[in-house]
């Protein structure tokens, strides 16, 4: 079997072109020369029927997955909004589970096997099930976006103030071992995310806080978040869950239903819940199981707490920035609109 072509994101945006045209459709597309071009966008595209024809900002995404669904969504959004244009995924290959998600939502994408979605007056075309027929190589956004690493930048996302602590303090807020926040920090500092003041030896600055966040949460998502399942049980109900007492068995709401509490506009449809251990008190009394039946239907979600911030423990929720990135990683379309009222009321004044 011949070896299957591998491509970099650059090409990307021709190969969706070609594509499109090979759906009969006219299409042109301007690459972004760097990151600041184009308001941020990866490119902007002409597409449609002759004589009429829709521009777009484009989103290149590589290995698209049901983990990082939900940041590109945000970024398609964002563009949208920052350029008055309708947004297009671009991608090396979108599954037909995912592309039956993007066609729900109304996301019009184009990858470079020929799937696509795109929605005109006059002109419909939406085609799933071809074959992948490029690959591309993952993102390579360095060293400190390893799974250790990413408990580091957690931290200094969520207080950026921490930059200029020991390095032995910072690790135990973040739960590491001592020697990982030696090796994070220059490579941050490399990347332009850490500088060191002049004058002032020992004292750095967090740059670029809210670039940092868009790279932490597409990396968390895909390396760090499947390391911390416990556990996805079942119970009769979650109606009640503003009753259930976390604090008593330490733990902290996440994900859904600390979006719920944080930003008063989501009903959690799944419970998502942090702690060091399964709180087994707590299981016992909700009843979870291990296997949904016609009376345990709603899921409950246990994840391991990788990270130790003082006096912390306490609250009723993990982290904004941690709520944000695990709403964003389930892709669905209410938790995204609650991730962007996190973000703006919660999540941005950290960077400012």
């Amino acid at each position: 079997m011949d070896k299957m072509p591998v491509i970099q994101e650059a090409h990307l945006l021709n190969a969706a072109v070609e594509a499109l045209r090979g759906l009969g459709l006219e299409a042109k597309a301007q690459a972004a020369a760097n990151e600041s071009d184009l308001l941020g966008a990866d490119g902007l595209a002409t597409i449609g029927m002759h004589p009429k024809q829709q521009q777009y900002a484009v989103v290149v995404k590589r290995q698209l997955r049901p983990a990082n669904l939900g940041v590109t969504l945000l970024q398609l959004d964002r563009h949208a909004a920052q350029h008055g244009l309708p947004s297009l995924l671009v991608a090396d290959y979108i599954t037909p589970e995912i592309a039956e998600t993007l066609h729900k939502q109304g996301r019009e994408f184009v990858d470079a096997a020929g799937n696509a979605f795109i929605r005109q007056p006059g002109t419909l075309i939406y085609v799933t099930g071809r074959k992948q027929v490029l690959k591309t190589e993952a993102p390579q956004i360095g060293r400190a976006f390893q799974p250790t690493g990413l408990q580091v930048i957690f931290a200094l996302l969520c207080h950026p103030e921490w930059i200029n602590l020991p390095y032995r303090e910072l690790a135990a807020r973040a739960g590491v071992a001592h020697g990982t926040v030696g090796w994070v920090m220059p490579d941050l500092q490399q990347q332009g995310f850490i500088t060191e003041i002049k004058g002032k030896r020992g004292t750095r600055r967090l740059n670029e806080g809210e670039r940092l966040l868009a790279l932490w949460v597409d990396a968390y998502a895909r390396q760090l978040r499947p390391r911390l399942a416990l556990g996805r049980y079942f119970v009769q109900t979650i109606d009640d869950w503003h009753d259930w007492p976390l604090a008593a068995h330490a733990a902290q709401w996440g994900g859904e239903p600390a979006g719920a509490l944080l930003t008063q506009y989501l009903k959690p449809a799944e419970l998502t819940l942090y702690a060091e251990k399964l709180p087994g008190l707590l299981a016992g009394k909700y009843k979870f199981r291990q296997e949904a039946d016609a009376q345990h239907r709603d899921a409950v979600e246990v994840r391991r707490r990788f990270w130790d911030f003082p006096g912390e423990q306490a609250q009723a929720c993990v982290p904004p920035v941690l709520v944000y990135a695990d709403l964003l990683a389930t892709g669905d379309a209410r938790c995204i609109e609650t991730a962007k009222r996190l973000y703006e009321e919660h999540v941005v004044q950290l960077f400012q």
